[in-house]
């Protein structure tokens, strides 16, 4: 379907073709077990992004959030969850 995707010069010097997969499961239990693995690892280090950048940043930005519902405080953790887990 996107094979002409390889046709087109890499981005990068390291850039493979789309048709060499990095990680696949052989089965359907292991591409779930995969997928279920990757998933948690991600919410894990998502979690320890923001305990990280709470613990840097001045005052307490998980108790502004849950304690004072502070708006502007939960825009800013969001924004910084979604920047953890835009990093590829």
């Amino acid at each position: 379907m996107f094979a002409w995707l390889n046709s087109l010069p890499p981005l990068f010097a390291d850039d493979v073709p789309l048709t060499t997969p990095y990680w696949y499961g052989n089965s359907f239990a292991m591409a779930l077990l995969s997928t279920i693995a990757f998933g948690g690892v991600g919410i894990v280090m998502s979690i320890l992004g923001f305990k990280l950048f709470d613990w840097l940043t001045p005052g307490n930005l998980q108790e502004e959030i849950f304690q004072k519902q502070n708006i502007a405080a939960a825009v800013l953790g969001a924004a910084v969850v979604i920047g953890i887990c835009i990093v590829r």
